[in-house]
């Protein structure tokens, strides 16, 4: 806790020993120097000097808080807050440590948050430095929510000390020859696709644990005052839909970090480490993704060279980053998937910028006004096309046409291989992908055109594949139709027939219903 007596405060300074020998005479002192004061006044004790208390300096503390029950201790060294925390004086009045004083000047910069700016202090330990002077509680705040992480699996560190630095506060870490993943990338760039691969594992660790309820706060919550935010700053009807979509998104308790980028992670002795926590919380995995996007490309997307001075590599290193990032996130190469879920990022992402910057006074500069003009002009044009900001990375959805048909093909594959899928269920389930896929193209929508869904799903125990197609074209069920008989002579076979036929015989399970006007044809293959 700190110290807020006031200006107004009378100041008793504490020092050397108090102890069974002078502990009468102190209290005598202090009392006197007190005699005009009046009782219930704010009382600051200043133990920048004290060294050493006994019981019997515990007792004149206690007679002072019984006179005057507005009473601070400020400046108390480790030794002296050690007694008075074991005697509970702690938690009957306000006890403020002396912090160590730590200098910055000249100390490499190897972290920036929302919240404050990492320094490397020593080859052991590092310093976060809170841009907020009265940064005691965001401290508290911040060591809560990595202990927390740690608790739940996160590889994190744990601040071990608090320190003065300047007009302000900081937490000390030990981070022993760490570097962080942007310092690698601008070093190292032949390491790319091993710093995508750790970064992509512990984001998918992070948002694969389950927060207990009321543990972190609620992001979804944050981004509608950003949507409400942005009501006085778009046209109507595009504002009103910005709230729509963001309240449309489902509650998830799955933990998220809230500034996720490489210089929030930190390799120390071959382990990644995650650092900067205090903006944890929890939420659908799309807020994360927007404060990504911000970071490799949003901030940097109107001047290319905003990204240099705060990620300290290039444009092209941070825009290859964030597309290898996302690709593997979300498991596929499809270029189309990929810019799908960009797309919806890049909404909330536009939102939470323009917000920041109108809130940062960017609408009083020439700089501020284009960057802004430019996020809001491809925020609206991508509110034009987005219905939905949710997204399954094991789903697909183009257009029914027979020319999209290898596309929909290498989709599944991609998944099929990333479950082992053996060679020869793989061939067959792609001449059943190639089957329906074709029937919706050349049936569902004839003479227009319109779009399909597909989605590739894998269970275990036991594994099996299954793939939905879904359109919402006319009626059509192809498993009614009658079987073509195969032992019939070529001179007397129909034409046609033969593809539903085959997918019904290369595969375990085939179904198929029509609900809320949409064809579901789903195919299952036992491996």
């Amino acid at each position: 806790m700190e110290c807020n007596q006031g200006e107004n405060a009378v100041k008793i300074d504490l020092a050397g020993r108090i102890d069974s020998n002078n502990a009468a005479r102190i209290e005598e002192e202090i009392f006197a120097q007190l005699k005009d004061t009046a009782e219930g006044s704010a009382l600051l004790l200043d133990a920048a000097d004290l060294d050493y208390i006994s019981s019997a300096g515990l007792r004149v503390i206690l007679r002072l808080k019984k006179a005057y029950p507005d009473i601070c201790i400020a400046n108390v060294n480790s030794e002296v807050f050690e007694i008075l925390e074991m005697t509970g004086f702690t938690e009957m009045m306000t006890v403020e440590k002396a912090y160590r004083v730590v200098s910055v000047e000249g100390c490499e910069e190897i972290g920036r948050g929302a919240n404050g700016t990492i320094y490397r202090i020593d080859q052991d330990n590092v310093v976060k430095v809170y841009n907020n002077a009265d940064a005691l509680a965001d401290i508290q705040h911040e060591r809560e929510m990595a202990k927390l992480a740690l608790i739940l699996g996160i590889p994190t560190a744990i601040s071990y000390d608090v320190v003065k630095v300047g007009n302000s506060y900081g937490s000390v870490f030990e981070l022993l020859n760490a570097r962080s993943f942007s310092k690698i990338l601008a070093q190292e760039p032949e390491k790319m696709d091993w710093c995508v691969q750790e970064y992509v594992d512990m984001l998918q660790k992070i948002h694969g644990t389950l927060v207990p309820p009321g543990k972190l706060p609620d992001m979804k919550e944050t981004a509608l005052g950003w949507a409400r935010f942005m009501q006085d700053h778009l046209p109507e009807a595009a504002g009103k839909k910005l709230l729509a979509l963001i309240e449309a998104v489902p509650h998830d308790g799955h933990m998220l970090h809230g500034d996720y980028h490489t210089k929030n992670l930190e390799l120390q002795n071959d382990e990644v480490l995650l650092i900067d926590m205090d903006t944890l919380s929890v939420g659908h995995p799309i807020f994360e993704l927007a404060s990504m996007y911000n970071a490799f490309i949003g901030y940097s997307e109107f001047d290319h060279d905003n990204i240099k001075a705060f990620m300290g590599f290039d444009w092209d290193t941070g825009l290859a980053f964030w597309r290898k990032s996302l690709s593997a996130y979300l498991g596929t190469n499809n270029p189309r998937k990929n810019q799908e879920v960009e797309d919806k990022a890049r909404v909330v992402g536009y939102a939470r910028m323009i917000r920041r910057s109108i809130r940062r006074h960017g609408l009083e500069s020439e700089q501020g006004r284009a960057e802004i003009a430019h996020w809001k002009e491809e925020l609206l044009e991508l509110l034009e096309k987005t219905d939905t900001l949710l997204f399954a990375p094991n789903e697909l959805e183009l257009e029914a046409v027979a020319e999209n048909l290898p596309e929909v093909q290498a989709f599944v594959d991609e998944h099929l291989e990333a479950s082992g899928c053996p060679a020869k269920a793989q061939m067959q389930i792609g001449v059943a992908v190639e089957e329906i896929f074709i029937n919706i193209a050349n049936y569902a929508y004839k003479p227009d055109k319109g779009k399909a869904t597909v989605r590739v799903e894998v269970s275990e125990n036991p594994v099996v594949v299954s793939i939905t197609f879904v359109d919402h074209g006319v009626p059509y069920d192809p498993l009614a139709k009658e079987d073509p008989d195969v032992t019939t002579a070529a001179a007397d076979r129909e034409i046609g027939g033969l593809g539903i036929f085959m997918t019904k015989n290369l595969m375990d399970d085939v179904s198929y219903a029509y609900r809320d006007g949409q064809n579901i044809l789903t195919l299952k293959k036992s491996l």
